[in-house]
């Protein structure tokens, strides 16, 4: 039976610290191989927060790794080249994006998400851009929420 770890690692930039080696290091895995393997499958979110997790098997000393998906908040900080939301999201804007970065979020998150359908997906989406203190086309996304609902609705 397989020994999970779970860990949550800036992309690229794990290091074999104390949170590592600690966890690892009694199971008896070569803690630097994890590491290296962990930094090249979560290079793609170089400044994010990922989180991984770790099966060791005891017995054989192998190890297989699962690397989540960043949070939509990680996502869409990227997207707009900032390190956090606002501090006064209602009066404070800190970024635009468009409705196609909102989708390719929403798309990436994929099943990670709690929405049956693409739409819904990107609502979620939208909703957090609401709480960051970032514009979705120039636009409120409380505004552009109600939009969508609106012509869902007339459909």
């Amino acid at each position: 039976m397989a020994i999970e770890v779970s860990i949550l690692v800036e992309g690229g930039k794990a290091a074999a610290g104390a949170t590592l080696g600690s966890a690892l290091g009694p199971l008896g895995v070569n803690v630097g191989q994890v590491v290296q393997k962990i930094n090249e499958e979560t290079k793609q979110f170089l400044g994010m927060r990922v989180p991984v997790l770790i099966k060791v098997d005891p017995n054989t000393k192998s190890f297989t790794l699962e690397v989540g998906r960043p949070p939509v908040a990680a996502l869409l900080l990227k997207e707009v080249g900032k390190e956090k939301g606002s501090g006064k999201p209602k009066t404070e804007v800190i970024g635009d994006v468009s409705l196609d970065a909102v989708k390719r979020i929403a798309t990436a998150k994929g099943e990670d998400m709690y929405g049956h359908s693409i739409e819904e997906q990107m609502n979620q989406v939208i909703g957090t851009c609401v709480s960051l203190g970032i514009t979705v086309g120039g636009e409120d996304p409380r505004a552009v929420l109600k939009q969508r609902t609106a012509a869902r609705g007339a459909a």
